[in-house]
């Protein structure tokens, strides 16, 4: 019987057999490895990395890491070498963030190596970029926190101010989306970044959702909004800049509305909202939007449950804001350091454990954002 070698962290490779390897070969086992020592591997050779961003690595590397993502998010069994985080940003604290990983439960805190100041805000995320504004200088900075990529986009009006913003990404490039609102007209300032230019769309006549911390929610090519009472959904579409109401009956007796939808925005849109009277909400439920444009309850959050996120809000509501996680829909007030989320699989709501790194004496300023690492994606 032949003798088995046990190698162990001291085994020294033979450089003779290694350096040999098929290029195929050493390109699949790079696609195995974990985004982080990916990244560590970058300065150790001038091979790896010219390899690393070579087109076939790149369109390799980003095919397993979506097949990966949605296995993830559609067995809570199956394991990704990805990690997704929930984001927390407040600004007591605004050059570091707080991240909560969605595989292993558990939570750690970064300080990001991009040169921005603290009169930088982090103001949406998408595809693995993150978008901040400088209120003082009235421009904008997209990054990749993993690649250390950014770029600085200035805003396409001096002094402007707008009440809605959202980044909108892309297989191949991002949009970002400002709506800025005089009296009943809005505006809508859209960044491509494959033009690396802005385009301006006139207004529409309806009041947007009184929440400035919801963003636009993108399905199916368009961003969609809600307005206060009477409540609606209207849709911008990101193409044409044409506006437009939708058409589906929203339910009866609602006291506030927020709109979600999954991933790519082109699966299902889901509505959260309170229903009451008089501005009180005494439940919140889920619909889901079917193909036949009718909204259809979900689920509603048990009564405990729904007490405890109510006195929260202070029956405050334009501070409530939702977005889409891993097949979570995650809702937040931007009050409260907790995030209450559904998980569609399991079809049960939960609260995420609370961040162990916040400030002692932390006021409001609670703002949630989903993120995906992505090593290509390009600012």
């Amino acid at each position: 019987m032949k003798d088995i070698t046990t190698f162990t962290s001291t085994t020294t490779m033979d450089p003779r057999v290694w350096s040999k390897l098929p290029p195929d070969v050493v390109e699949h086992i790079l696609l195995l490895l974990p985004l982080k020592t990916l990244l560590n591997l970058r300065p150790t050779c001038k091979a790896f990395s010219s390899l690393l961003f070579s087109p076939s690595f790149v369109s390799k590397h980003s095919s397993s890491s979506s097949s990966s993502s949605s296995s993830s998010s559609s067995s809570s069994s199956s394991s990704s070498p990805f990690s997704s985080f929930l984001l927390l940003s407040h600004p007591q604290c605004p050059l570091y963030f707080r991240l909560y990983d969605s595989n292993l439960s558990s939570w750690l805190t970064i300080s990001p190596s991009l040169p921005f100041s603290s009169s930088f805000s982090l103001v949406s995320s998408s595809g693995g970029l993150f978008c901040l504004f400088n209120p003082s200088s009235s421009s904008f900075l997209v990054c990749n926190l993993f690649a250390k990529t950014s770029r600085r986009i200035e805003s396409p009006t001096h002094s402007l101010h707008f009440t809605h913003l959202a980044l909108v990404t892309t297989p191949l490039s991002y949009n970002l989306v400002l709506l800025s609102s005089k009296s009943t007209s809005n505006t809508a300032f859209v960044y491509n970044s494959n033009h690396l230019s802005w385009k301006r769309f006139e207004g529409f006549d309806a009041i947007l959702s009184d929440s400035c911390h919801q963003q636009g929610t993108f399905f199916h090519g368009g961003l969609y909004f809600t307005t206060p009472e009477p409540f609606s959904v209207v849709r911008l579409d990101l193409e044409s800049g044409k506006w437009e109401r939708h058409v589906a009956e929203l339910p009866q007796q609602l006291t506030f509305v927020r709109l979600v939808s999954d991933d790519d925005g082109e699966g299902k849109l889901y509505l959260v909202g309170g229903v009451g009277a008089d501005g009180i909400s005494r439940s919140i439920k889920l619909w889901e939007l079917t193909g036949e444009g009718v909204w259809v309850e979900m689920a509603a959050l048990p009564e405990i449950m729904c007490r405890k996120f109510v006195s929260v809000c202070y029956h405050n509501y334009e501070h409530v804001y939702c977005f889409w996680h891993e097949g979570m829909i995650c809702v937040c007030c931007y009050m409260w350091p907790e995030i209450l989320y559904y998980s569609v699989s399991r079809r049960s709501w939960d609260w995420l454990p609370r961040c162990p790194y916040l400030p002692l004496k932390s006021t409001c300023g609670f703002k949630w954002f989903s993120f995906l690492p992505k090593l290509y994606a390009s600012v």
